[in-house]
This record gives C-alpha cells, structure tokens and sequence, in this order.
C-alpha cells in the first residue's frame, strides 16, 4: 500500500487527508503542530466574547474517527523531496506521495511584538479579547487595528479579517454603551486597503468607516511599532492603547534549506494541479503554494480546501496511470462573508465580476451556520454541500 505523507492540519492538509481517506486506497499519515483544525474565519468573535476558544476549535481525534488516518503530532524542522524524506523534531518519516500544506509565516515588521493578530497562532485570540476588556475595564482607550502587504506576493495579504475585528469592536463598544469613549483607527500602507475586492466593495467600506467614525489611516509604509502605537515612514505616529496588526504570508523559513523550488516570496512553485515543479510526487497546497493569477486575488480557506480535494484527486489519478488532473486556476475567486457583529456582507469577485452585496442581521446568522456547517461536516456529521 502507497505511503501518502500530508503535512499541516488546516484547512488544505485535512480536506486533502479526508478526501484521500474516502476515495483512495492509501496508507496515510497526517503530521500536525496541534491536536485540533483551528477555524480561523469564526475566531474573529473571540475578541467580543462571541464565541469561547473551544468553539472554535475541531478536535483532529473526532475527524480522524470518521476518517481514520494515522495522526503524528510533531513539527516539521527539514523537507528532503529527492530522498523522498521529512524530517520533524521527533520523527522522520518517508513517503511515497508528500502533500505540503502547514501553512506560511508571517513578515517581521520592526516592533511586531508590540502587536496582536487575529491570523497568528490560535490563542492569540484571546490576548486580544484580554486587552479589550482592559481598555473597557479602564471606560476608554485608542485601538488601532490594521493590516500589511507582501511587495513580492501580492496573494498573501489578508485583510479581511481586520476589517471584521473592527467592525465588531465597534458594535461590541456600542452595546456596552462606551463607543464615544474610545478612538477607534484602521491603517493600511496601501492607498486603498480592500480594492482586491472591487471598486463597489470600496466605496460601501468607506461608507462604513464613516457610518461607525472609524478613523482611517491609509497610503502610509509602517516604519515601526512602539508599545504606544504605530510609527510610519514619515515620522507620523498612530497614537494606540492596542494595537492588532495582520502582517502578510510570507514563505516558511524552513524551506530555504529543503530541495522544493521557491517563489521569490519563498513560497513552493506548483503548477495548475497543485504538483511541484520538478517532483511529481510532491503537492503544495494552501497557503504555502506559490499561487498564478490576476492581481486581485488571495490565499483563502475555500480555495485551500479545493486545492486539497484537488491534490486528493490527482494522487488518486497519477497512481491509477491516468493523465487527468484538476486544477485551482479556473476556480479562483474572492468569496467570503464580512461579519461586522450585528450584519454582514457578501463579497464575490471573479474574473468577470465584483460584488458586495449588505445583509443586515441576517449576515450574521450566516456566517454563525457556516462555522456549525464547518465542524459538523469535518467530523461526518453533515454531508459537504457542493461548492463548500
């Protein structure tokens, strides 16, 4: 039986390890730094009490009953594709098919230890929910919340998230009747933080920031954090009693040692299928991969999950001898639902149309249903709906 090695338990490494479990006929192994999927686009309620840490959490035991791969608990230190070899800090393991899916690191802007990001490790949530409910404790304060860009991959910024905190912050102040006592800022070093998303999806986030008073500075390079607030290149300073900030991917520092062919952003160069140039018996998936596409377009969950039942699919189909492949190209999109705590908005881009759609309330209710979607359908719950 052929070894299928997959390495990160997010969403590209799990729906890739699920998909292989269902339709293949493989020994597979499942290498993860923690014991549980982390749902990154629900954590965002963390900070406003919302959701508990748990909630956001799916157990890898419960999916692994469903679907029972093997499950090592372990980091990767070294990827050796010619010996067909990784090493991690308690095991090595071989393989006869590798999928690479743990993810990318983050940029170290100078002073980056003076910032919290809803995007890195998963308790990091709750240091947010932490400093928030000092500054409510204390009646005011000044909270700045951000996000940065990647000059040499312009797929892995991501910004999103940012704008959800902000928003749910807002209304979370307004609830407890103390938004008129904190200064509430959102900073970019782009001009127009959020354009990926179309110019109608713009002009509705600007509508918002003035709706909500939120304070906006944008087109300014960030020369450094302080423990005080943000210092950018002009000698301008945010003044922050808090500061969040979403740095961009950037490719994982392990990999400058590995043998695999590395993006300028060192990410893993891929083609169409998810196959690593130069190794047909290597896929880099998610977050990690080196993607090709228009200027608009972005590392997200959706897209990782189907580059996993892709990279599933073309294992299954180089192993039968078959020449068929799938690929993500045709299917990248932007699509996700902003939360702002009490509403939403449905934002779609493709290669031939843009679009924000508001939904009041209901948004909310939505993107609550595909966290519960989410976990239900990991574990085999739920059936998975087409296209999700």
């Amino acid at each position: 039986m052929k070894k299928i090695l997959v390495l990160g338990g997010g969403f590209a490494g799990m729906q890739a390890a699920i998909e292989l479990q269902k339709k293949g006929s493989f020994d597979i192994t499942l290498v993860s730094d923690r014991d549980y999927l982390y749902l990154f686009p629900i954590s965002i309620w963390i900070p406003v009490h919302m959701k508990e840490f748990e909630d956001v959490k799916v157990p890898l035991a419960k999916i692994q009953k469903k679907y029972p791969f093997r499950l090592i608990l372990d980091k990767v230190t070294e990827i050796h594709a010619a010996d067909k070899k990784v090493v991690c800090e308690n095991h090595t393991l071989t393989y006869d098919y590798l999928v690479i899916a743990f993810g990318a690191d983050k940029m170290q802007h100078k002073g980056i230890n003076h910032t919290l990001s809803i995007c890195g490790k998963p308790e990091v949530a709750m240091e947010i929910r932490n400093k928030i409910d000092a500054l409510i404790q204390k009646g005011s304060g000044k909270i700045a919340i951000g996000f940065g860009g990647n000059p040499k991959d312009k797929s892995a910024v991501r910004g999103g998230p940012a704008f959800e905190v902000m928003f749910n912050v807002h209304n979370y102040l307004k609830s407890k009747k103390l938004r008129d006592k904190f200064e509430l800022t959102f900073f970019a070093p782009m001009d127009e933080p959020g354009a990926r998303m179309g110019k109608g999806a713009l002009a509705m986030m600007d509508k918002m920031f003035t709706q909500y008073g939120i304070r906006k500075r944008f087109g300014k390079k960030i020369a450094e954090f302080v423990s005080d607030g943000v210092v950018f290149e002009d000698n301008s300073k945010l003044d922050s009693d808090f500061t969040m900030f979403i740095s961009a991917g950037t490719g994982p520092a392990l990999l400058k040692n590995s043998d695999l062919p590395l993006s300028e952003a060192g990410f893993i160069k891929i083609d169409n299928s998810g196959q690593v140039q130069g190794h047909p018996d290597v896929f880099a998936i998610g977050d990690i991969a080196a993607l090709e596409g228009p200027e608009w377009i972005a590392k997200q969950g959706h897209i990782a999950e189907l580059m996993g039942r892709n990279a599933a699919y073309n294992i299954i189909q180089i192993d039968k001898g078959s020449s068929k492949r799938k690929g993500y190209q045709e299917h990248l999109n932007i699509l996700c639902v902003m939360d702002t705590g009490n509403g939403a908005a449905f934002v779609f881009r493709n290669g031939t149309k843009a679009f924000m759609i508001p939904m009041p309330v209901v948004g909310h209710w939505l993107k609550n249903g595909w966290g519960v979607y989410s976990r239900m359908s990991k574990i085999g719950q739920f059936p998975r709906l087409p296209g999700l």
